[in-house]
């Protein structure tokens, strides 16, 4: 349990470093208030390695079955981490095996969690290689078929073309976010966004999340359109509800200002909504737009640019059995993000590769727009074609074909992954109280 508690510390308080720079330089928390959250929420997501080694010595036993046992327990500590209070499952070890590494086929099967059950069954596989001194040929194919098996998986067609691609124009406009929500820097957000716009025409323009810094309906026209002077356009803005409230959105747009919406379902705690009883938590940060409504949790695709899009909003693509909801009818994926929040930080990177999984899991490309990085396109194989330096002020333009279909994971979610985890565990359990 200790060395599982290490390990976490060390994971997170490195990894997720950047939450100290959210809460300290843009959420106004004194530093040394911002230190004490950042190590106290890491120490809270070392509690699931812990209790993953915890239980393990617990319960294993003297046979080759505490592989299994291993395997289980830590994909199900994971899955824990990534569900207990609306769930934070950044830097699940899955997404360590993006491409080109070759169990990044597996996602399309078991999803990010049941890739994780496999680089833990090859971890435990080389432990049980060490401890009999390298003389024990099996793990070593069990190790080559998973690889193999991997491989095999990454070269399958689950999905196919749809339609006609579409030229896609992904815009970052790199607004620092100190000067973003400032009254008297509005119109470097809507001046950046007109520009480039204008500047790169497609049928498809992608704004990031937030990307006008006003209520929709604060938007005067002439900036509507402009944004949808060459074809249709899809950007993150606001917008107020018929109860007071307001929402985090994704607003599709056409020529004619023709609009449909997608509303953020999955909403960050302490950042765009206090959880019960943690009121006081916005008495030492001063974060603005803090109170939103979440949106419904089953949506349909927008209907932009001859293809039908399953918007998500920053941090929603962590969860990929909520993005199931929107197939087989949706087409293409979008990610609009603004992770300016957390500086130049591991935050940027890590959330591309979270779109790679993605990507694989639904068999879908993923476009990503963001303000500061990474705005990119992954291909339904989970590479990504083409990206933008981070922190540059620019469009990316791509061709986004569409596809049709559905993935093993993309029909199962996560069950199927839970069935071994839990299946692993039962059968080394049973072997460990057979006389």
């Amino acid at each position: 349990m200790l060395l599982g508690l290490a390990w976490g510390a060390g994971c997170f308080l490195f990894g997720v470093s950047w939450i100290y720079v959210s809460l300290s330089q843009f959420g106004g928390m004194a530093p040394p208030a911002a230190a004490g959250a950042t190590l106290l929420f890491c120490l809270y997501l070392a509690l699931f390695p812990a209790l993953a080694g915890g239980l393990f010595v617990r319960w294993r036993s003297d046979t080759r079955r505490n592989v299994l046992l291993f395997a289980g327990l830590w994909m199900l500590s994971e899955w824990l981490r990534g569900t207990l209070f609306t769930g934070f499952p950044w830097l699940a070890v899955g997404y360590s095996q993006s491409p080109p590494s070759p169990l990044a086929g597996w996602a399309s099967v078991l999803g990010v969690y049941g890739v994780g059950f496999i680089v833990a069954l090859i971890g435990g596989l080389l432990g049980e290689m060490i401890a009999t001194g390298w003389r024990r040929p099996w793990p070593w194919f069990a190790i080559v078929l998973l690889c193999g098996a991997g491989g095999v998986l990454h070269r399958m067609d689950w999905t196919q073309p749809v339609g006609a691609p579409v030229t896609v124009s992904l815009l970052q406009g790199n607004v620092p976010q100190g000067d973003k929500w400032d009254p008297k820097q509005l119109s470097l957000s809507i001046d950046t966004y007109l520009r480039l716009t204008k500047a790169h025409p497609t049928a498809l323009t992608v704004l990031p999340e937030t990307a006008l810094p006003l209520f929709f309906d604060e938007v005067p026209r002439e900036i509507l359109r402009g944004l949808t002077g060459h074809g249709d356009a899809l950007f993150g803005v606001a917008v107020n509800t018929t109860d007071g409230g307001y929402t985090n959105g994704a607003v599709a747009l056409t020529p004619e200002l023709i609009v449909s919406a997608y509303t953020k379902r999955h909403l960050v705690p302490f950042g765009e909504f206090a959880p019960p009883g943690f009121g006081w938590f916005f008495r030492f940060a001063r974060i603005p737009m803090s109170d939103f409504t979440a949106g419904s949790l089953r949506q349909e695709p927008l209907n932009v640019a001859g293809q039908r899009i399953a918007p998500n909003i920053c941090y929603e693509d962590l969860f990929g059995e909520e993005l199931l909801g929107a197939l087989p009818a949706a087409t293409l994926l979008v990610n609009m993000s603004n992770t300016a929040w957390f500086g130049d930080s591991l935050a940027q990177p890590q959330h591309l590769q979270i779109a790679q999984l993605r990507a694989i899991e639904t068999g879908r490309a993923m476009l990503r727009a963001t303000n500061t990085g990474m705005t990119a396109m992954v291909g339904p194989d989970g590479v990504v074609v083409a990206a933008l330096p981070p922190f540059t002020t620019a469009a990316l333009v791509v061709q986004a074909q569409g596809r049709t279909g559905l993935t093993p994971y993309a029909r199962w979610g996560n069950l199927l992954a839970l069935l071994i985890a839990v299946g692993s565990c039962l059968t080394a359990l049973r072997r460990r109280r057979k006389p």
